[in-house]
């Protein structure tokens, strides 16, 4: 490994952890509570939460990075996998509470982990399903 492959992976490794901070900045703007607040005042579901949905962000980005061999291609890649997971998660809540009468999001910000781990879960399988498709 030469100075250009390390600094190669240093400007890919900054572009990915400045995309995945945005994302989930941009998803906390979405949710009807404040994340960073809840987090501060020790609410574990929201911790569980946030947890989940950046591993899912961080492995679709490891997959793009992975499979990619332009930094811009990586990235879109994972802003169109985070779209695609906010639009699964928007369905997703909508049904479990049309159909089952289970708010996640506001289980999770009464600090119901269960709730919480159930969202996240959905996550975690989206990207599963979108880093396979890569």
């Amino acid at each position: 490994m030469d100075w250009i492959e390390v600094l190669a992976m240093l400007v890919w490794t900054g572009a990915g952890g400045l995309l995945l901070f945005v994302l989930m900045w941009i998803d906390s703007l979405f949710t009807k509570y404040k994340d960073m607040t809840e987090m501060k005042n020790g609410n574990m579901a929201v911790t569980a939460r946030f947890v989940m949905k950046l591993f899912a962000q961080g492995y679709i980005l490891s997959q793009s990075v992975a499979h990619s061999q332009d930094l811009w291609t990586a990235l879109f890649v994972s802003v169109i996998s985070f779209v695609i997971l906010f639009i699964l998660e928007r369905i997703v809540e909508l049904v479990f509470r049309m159909i089952g009468g289970l708010n996640l999001e506001e289980g999770t910000q009464h600090g119901k982990v269960t709730h919480a781990i159930l969202a996240g879960s959905f996550h975690i399988v989206g990207a599963m399903i979108i880093a396979a498709c890569l």
